[in-house]
């Protein structure tokens, strides 16, 4: 799959999402803000929000960084979460990491920047990655690649990439001109389904998947007739119990009538054990 989709900030100005979502672009990417304190919240973020949302396009967020350690990133971190607080949506919350005095920290410390901010947000229930330009990569380990999902910014023919991670997303020039934006804006090129994820898994305040109950399976119904069937068996126990007696009575009856036609072949005509006048 290969879905067109643009971010913006406070620097495209009043937008026109209905047109937007006209000219064939399915999903934005809105700044939220920058830094440490929620003075830094976009200007433009509620608005653009709201608007791209009523248009029907799919959102995501992103954060733009200056923090030069894992404890400044995690403060950003706070500070995004107040500022998209219940909102929801369907792309992921990047952090957006491209400050050259962050790379002068070294590769150590940009890999734990990235990883101090996603965590906290993922802990908050978002789904999150990080957005750097692709010549900026040997700046972070392969682990931080390979752990959350890349957007990474080329601006050439396609994106040369080679590293341990996947880029689900990437940004492919900054100079597109897309109906309902005066001026330039930039343009990404998404490779993944992250509505269908996002929505499914409950992240960004979506709503968790409810747990379905397990099914009866087959076994368990046999049992359960099984238990039906030996609830009936005292009562055939009964029956034959009954039937035992019936055929012991007519035995005794038989053996009786036995004997008194022995008794009468002997002359003892009225069974008292003795041949006398009366059996005459």
């Amino acid at each position: 799959m290969k879905i067109r989709g643009i971010d913006v900030s406070r620097y495209q100005g009043n937008i026109d999402f209905n047109a937007v979502k006209a000219s064939g672009i399915k999903f934005v990417i809105i700044q939220a803000g920058y830094g440490r304190y929620i003075s830094q919240k976009d200007p433009w973020f509620e608005s653009n929000y709201k608007r791209a949302k009523a248009a029907g396009l799919d959102v995501g967020v992103y954060w733009y960084s200056y923090a030069k350690s894992a404890s400044e990133a995690l403060q950003e971190a706070e500070t995004c979460l107040q500022a998209i607080k219940g909102k929801q949506f369907e792309y992921p919350v990047y952090l957006d990491i491209e400050e050259r005095s962050q790379f002068a920290c070294g590769k150590t410390i940009c890999s734990q920047i990235v990883e101090a901010f996603c965590e906290r947000l993922q802990n908050a229930g978002y789904f999150t990655g990080w957005y750097t330009y692709r010549a900026a990569i040997p700046y972070f380990t392969d682990s931080v690649q390979k752990k959350y999902t890349l957007w990474i910014a080329e601006y050439a023919n396609s994106c040369a990439y080679k590293g341990a991670g996947v880029v689900d997303i990437w940004q492919d020039t900054s100079s597109l001109r897309v109906a309902g934006i005066n001026g330039n804006v930039d343009a990404n090129y998404c490779y993944r389904d992250f509505p269908s994820i996002i929505k499914d898994g409950g992240f960004n305040g979506f709503p968790k998947p409810v747990k379905k109950k397990p099914e009866v399976k087959t076994d368990d119904k046999v049992k359960t007739e099984k238990k039906s069937t030996d609830v009936k068996k005292p009562e055939a126990d009964k029956v034959k119990g009954e039937t035992k007696t019936d055929e012991k009575k007519s035995t005794d009856t038989v053996k009786s009538d036995e004997k008194k036609s022995d008794a009468f072949m002997r002359g003892d005509v009225n069974g008292d054990g003795k041949i006398n006048v009366t059996d005459v």
